[in-house]
Formats: C-alpha cells, sequence, structure tokens
C-alpha cells in the first residue's frame, strides 16, 4: 500500500520531469533545432497534428530550419500554424520547402528567456511539491485510518522527500543547461 503511493508520486514526478524537458527543448536560444516546432499543430485535413508527423524536419545550417511537407496541399496550413504560434519566427518557401531563418538572440532577449526558464522551473518545483503534498496527505489518512504504523508512515514520508528532492535537483539541472544553452550562443 505505501508503495502504492510512492510508486504514483514517482510516476506523477516523472511524467512533470518529461513534460519540463520537452518545454526547455522547444525553447528558442539561437540555434536551430526541430525540436523548436514540433510541437506546433497544424490543421491536416481537419485535424490539428504536430508537424513531426506531416513533414520532414531538419537542420541543413546551425541558424536554418527546413520543413518539407509530405502532401504539398498542407503547405499553407503549415505556413499559417508556424505564423500563429509562438516561436517568433517568419515562414519562407518555394513551394517545395517551408524554411525558417534562426535569428542570432539580443542580450536583452537572452535574459528574457532565462527569466521565462526560472519561471518554468519554479512552475514545476511547485508541480512536483505538490504531488509530494497529496502523496503525505495519503500516507497520513492510511495512518489515521490503521492501514499502517506511525513509524511505517515516517519512513515513507523520508522515502517521499528522497524522492522529492531528486526530482526538484533535476529541474534545476534541466533548467541549468537550458540558461547555459542561452547565454553562451
Amino acid at each position: 500500500m505505501i508503495d502504492d503511493v510512492l510508486n504514483t508520486a514517482e510516476e506523477k514526478m516523472g511524467k512533470a520531469i518529461e513534460i519540463f524537458g520537452k518545454e526547455m527543448a522547444g525553447l528558442r536560444t539561437g540555434r536551430a533545432s526541430p525540436s523548436l516546432v514540433e510541437r506546433i499543430r497544424a490543421d491536416y485535413y481537419g485535424v490539428p497534428t504536430p508537424l513531426n508527423q506531416i513533414a520532414t524536419i531538419s537542420v541543413p545550417e546551425a541558424r536554418m530550419l527546413t520543413i518539407q511537407p509530405w502532401d504539398k496541399s498542407s503547405f499553407p496550413d503549415i505556413e499559417k500554424a508556424i505564423q500563429k504560434s509562438d516561436i517568433g519566427l517568419n515562414p519562407s518557401s518555394d513551394g517545395n520547402i517551408i524554411r525558417l531563418a534562426i535569428p542570432e538572440l539580443s542580450e536583452e532577449r537572452r535574459k528574457d528567456l532565462v527569466k521565462t526558464v526560472r519561471r518554468r522551473e519554479e512552475d514545476e518545483r511547485v508541480a512536483i511539491r505538490n504531488v509530494r503534498r497529496e502523496a503525505l496527505e495519503k500516507l497520513r489518512q492510511m495512518q489515521k485510518d490503521k492501514e499502517i504504523s506511525e513509524d511505517e508512515e515516517k519512513r515513507a514520508e523520508q522515502d517521499l522527500q528522497k524522492l522529492t528532492d531528486k526530482y526538484i535537483e533535476q529541474i534545476d539541472s534541466i533548467g541549468k543547461d537550458k540558461e547555459r544553452e542561452i547565454m553562451e550562443d
């Protein structure tokens, strides 16, 4: 029973880290990366579809992304989706391929991005702590209902805290790596 609570908490924390990692990968730095556009959804026959499922995304050079739709009829929808997205890039195309030039970041923009990273880090820390709080409530309820002893509850709380610390360290590590990447481009 205690294992169930801890496993559920660890699973939720792991998902939070996974989502955070994907978000950080999609955050624009001065370098081209397919992850910048993979989460963008274009209307494909009436269904919002991720770009990586309807086009080939490649990086021919450090500051250039190319998107080659498999179905030529999806061209205008892909361009429209990129323009509407929050990445702040304008696509240019020749009818066969869509190009996205990644401009170099200004110092001010870099600082704004670092602030965004830190804000997202804090949001994820709060999410991890909320998972911990939920698990603690379950453990305390189990102890109150005499399903587990007080000693078992205390040990489980310590294990839960170790889990929480481990995942918060991962958040900090991902955030620091992203900050370094933003500032050195």
